[in-house]
């Protein structure tokens, strides 16, 4: 005898909980910190610091991965005046091929947690490695853009904007597909990579090079505390 399976419950929406634990504390100003643009190709990374604002967030909050690119750009609208306060911080491919990426994420964490106002008192950040440091007190949580009203809100901007900004540099540069993939890896980007070379948007110190024997003689080496010499 067959069953027909229950359809999956839908995602559970993000809460307040941790801020409300936060703010428990002692913190009168959480912020939540998500970034974008980690794994890209070419393109800046961006970080986006949000506070929260009052009652519920706008319907359809949710991880931005989960939303179609029309329904973040519709959230992102109706979130910016929602929130009390956002602000984005950024670490350019040139910064990020100098310093790595692990300390790209925290000039940039840090230049948009600056940005706000008032300063955070404390910051819940999107994974489960608190890259940004001391002073801040930095909470982590997994999927927190799944479950975390500030860092989910914080998620959707970051990626809104940063697609929008390489919507702008497709125009500069056609053929890579900029305005899809927002320099991420995909066969358009490789295609033409491999037939011009990469922009002076691109990630010089990253592997992809390697694979383009005509461009792998411009990939940048990075050198790294003890002497030795880093290829990432």
């Amino acid at each position: 005898m067959s069953t027909t399976p229950s359809p999956a419950a839908p995602p559970t929406a993000p809460t307040y909980e941790l801020e409300e634990e936060l703010r428990s504390s002692g913190a009168r100003v959480v912020a939540g910190v998500d970034e974008v643009g980690r794994g890209a190709w070419a393109g800046p990374l961006l970080v986006c610091a949000a506070v929260s604002g009052e009652g519920e967030p706008p319907a359809g909050l949710t991880d931005s991965k989960r939303l179609t690119p029309v329904r973040r750009r519709e959230l992102a609208e109706r979130l910016r005046p929602w929130v009390a306060d956002h602000a984005f911080g950024w670490s350019s491919p040139q910064e990020i091929d100098e310093v790595g990426m692990t300390e790209a994420l925290r000039r940039a964490s840090r230049r948009a947690l600056e940005a706000l106002t008032p300063r955070p008192d404390a910051v819940i950040l999107d994974g489960g490695h608190d890259f940004i440091g001391r002073p801040w007190r930095v909470r982590t949580q997994v999927k927190g853009d799944l479950t975390c009203v500030s860092v989910a809100s914080a998620a959707v901007l970051a990626k809104v904007h940063r697609d929008s900004f390489m919507a702008e540099l497709a125009a500069e540069h056609p053929g890579y597909g900029f305005e899809r993939a927002a320099g991420y890896p995909s066969p358009t980007h490789r295609a033409a990579l491999a037939e011009h070379g990469p922009t002076p948007h691109h990630r010089m110190s990253w592997a992809y090079l390697d694979d383009l024997p005509e461009w792998r003689h411009l990939r940048k080496v990075r050198p790294v505390s003890g002497g030795q010499i880093s290829l990432l």
